[in-house]
């Protein structure tokens, strides 16, 4: 009996040491996914900004390829939750109408193939009333590069501001390309940057501009150029300072950066901080009362194709999104809290569709449909915000 006992006990040993085993190994098992669904979560690094815009009537958009950080898209699940709107394949749309005026939280979620939840994000859809600054004027202005150029979305601009229901608007700048409707200027000009405007000066101009000197750096009574936003207000806006002004830069600042490492990229837009810093303030000095929106750097197609063409390089569509991604935080990071300042961001960036907004054969330009939602972002943020009585 001693024996038998005793082969039950070690029988019993045995088969605790192995539940013990199968235990541990669950343990460490749930521990490895939740440590991997956390990495996912980081790694997607979903990001909305605080509001988004819309105008009853008209169309507005939250792509959702276009809100994380991933390579391919299709492997995930998206769920937004909004009291207006409709979820479709690709995108959450909303056109409003006159009850949904005011102010709805928005959620994001993302899980992976089984579901499993990787993030949420909220942010704020603000919409505005059809008529929101009626008969107020409105003077504006326009800041950018080759998108800017083209003059594309400063039309669809005009045309929905000469809409009824709107303000009374004029559009400054002294460039109006031959693809610009009548009545738009701006100051776009193909592959500057922040710091061309900040600081470039051209002592032998030829008449276009990739030779010419900024519009807002002047030669001074010293014989040095420096930036001059007052001289510029007078001798080109009638002396009358801009009620809005509008930046849409970042892409050619930025669009060689190094990825090797986040830091790597934060490096190149702390350098472009230094002069959007430098414009902005001369703006805010120059036009104490300006509504100063800046525009989140849009994203490129999403077809590898269209790098390739571009730029013989189809791995250059994935460096450009997390360098792009990467700016999109930074520039909610840097500019997103200062409305008392009445500096705003514009959410341009969410309203895009990557793939029917643009050609088959180019990175970061848009066709002329990827250009209309360009336009209409920022034309919401103008009734939502830009067109309000100041704080």
């Amino acid at each position: 009996m001693v024996r038998i006992d005793r082969s039950m006990e070690n029988l019993n040993m045995r088969n605790w040491r192995g539940l013990r085993f199968v235990a541990v190994r669950i343990l460490l098992l749930l521990v490895a996914l939740t440590d991997a669904s956390a990495a996912k979560a980081v790694e997607l690094q979903l990001t909305l900004p605080s509001e988004f815009y819309a105008v009853v009537d008209s169309e507005m958009s939250v792509y959702f390829a276009e809100t994380i950080l991933a390579e391919q898209t299709t492997e995930f699940q998206f769920q937004a939750t909004c009291e207006i709107g409709l979820q479709e394949a690709n995108r959450w749309r909303v056109v409003p109408k006159a009850g949904d005026v005011g102010r709805h939280k928005f959620t994001l979620s993302v899980a992976d193939a089984e579901g499993n939840r990787l993030a949420t994000a909220t942010s704020t859809l603000v919409v505005a009333p059809v008529d929101a600054g009626k008969n107020r004027k409105l003077r504006l202005l326009i800041v950018g590069d080759s998108l800017t150029h083209a003059s594309e979305y400063p039309n669809e601009i005009a045309r929905l501001l000469g809409r009824p229901g709107n303000p009374v608007f004029t559009m400054l700048g002294t460039h109006k390309p031959g693809s610009a409707a009548a009545g738009v200027a701006h100051e776009g000009y193909g592959g500057w940057t922040w710091q061309r405007f900040v600081e470039h000066y051209e002592p032998e101009p030829d008449g276009t501009y990739r030779k010419m000197s900024s519009p807002f750096v002047f030669l001074g009574e010293d014989g040095k150029s420096g930036l001059d936003v007052p001289r510029y207000i007078a001798e080109h806006c009638d002396g009358v300072a801009p009620d809005v002004v509008i930046f849409k830069l970042g892409i050619n600042d930025c669009f060689h950066a190094s990825v090797e490492s986040t830091v790597a990229i934060d490096e190149t837009i702390d350098r472009m901080f230094t002069y959007a810093d430098r414009l902005v303030a001369a703006f805010r000095e120059a036009a104490p009362q300006a509504r100063l929106g800046i525009c989140l750097t849009t994203p490129g197609n999403a077809r590898n194709g269209a790098f390739e063409a571009n730029y013989n390089d189809p791995l250059r569509r994935w460096r450009w999104r997390q360098i792009q991604h990467r700016l999109v935080q930074r520039q909610i990071e840097h500019f997103g809290k200062r409305r008392e300042e009445g500096l705003f961001i514009i959410p341009t960036e969410l309203n895009l569709d990557t793939v029917d907004g643009y050609p088959a054969n180019n990175g970061v330009h848009p066709n002329s449909a990827g250009y209309v939602q360009i336009g209409t972002t920022i034309y919401a943020w103008l009734k939502a915000v830009g067109t309000t009585s100041p704080d």
